[in-house]
């Protein structure tokens, strides 16, 4: 069984979605620690509500960024931590983590990268004019969401669409395909060769692609 590690900053509803479908038997997993950078971060009270252990790791603790991520590193290292998760984790991944875990750490991003990477990836969209939008799930490198990717969902962008609507939308997709990818990681269907990211004896299903009823 899979052992993960959790990283968020916030409300953790992608945290949640990862726990429902460990819960219901979908996922060969168990989340053996949620690490926040924010005491008041709503994840904890997720963490809490379903006996998952958690932790506060305050960034001012410490003199630099990389000091900071030994810690983090140390902690998942102590758990055994074979995959990790950044479930709305508001910071970029430093170089002693990502050492510690090369091609196991994922993050999901609400943009189809390239495009739009960094913060406000909805914003980015609408500002733009674009008429498909969706979300992403890759694995980190030391970019800004620029690692290799894994799996990407889409969604039409409506002509009134607001940052907020818009997110409303991707966000329903972020539920599904980030469980999935965790999924075929613990399965071990993910190879990664170079930038991508080869998935054995699978074809992503059709639900994950544009559905103009999202939303609407």
């Amino acid at each position: 069984m899979l052992k993960i590690g959790v990283l968020a900053s916030g409300r953790g509803s992608n945290f949640q979605a990862i726990i429902d479908e460990i819960e219901a038997g979908k996922i060969p997993a168990k989340i053996e620690i949620l690490i926040v950078d924010n005491p008041n971060a709503y994840a904890i009270e997720r963490a809490k509500k379903h006996g998952i252990p958690y932790l506060f790791i305050n960034p001012k603790d410490f003199q630099s960024k990389e000091a900071f991520y030994e810690k983090i590193r140390d902690e998942l290292l102590s758990k055994d931590v074979e995959l990790v998760i950044l479930a709305g984790f508001m910071r970029i991944v430093k170089k002693p983590l990502l050492d510690a875990f090369p091609n196991r750490i994922m993050n999901i991003h609400p943009a189809l990268l390239p495009s739009f990477p960094g913060l406000h990836g909805q914003k980015q969209a609408v500002d733009y004019g674009v008429r498909i939008s969706g979300c992403t799930v890759h694995f980190v490198d030391e970019g800004v969401d620029s690692g290799p990717i894994i799996i990407q969902a889409a969604v039409p962008v409506h002509p009134d669409d607001t940052e907020d609507s818009l997110s409303e939308r991707i966000l329903k997709l972020e539920h599904k395909i980030f469980p999935e990818a965790i999924r075929l990681f613990a399965e071990g269907r993910l190879k990664v060769e170079g930038r991508k990211v080869k998935i054995l004896n699978y074809k992503l299903p059709d639900k994950y692609f544009t559905n103009p009823e999202i939303g609407q």
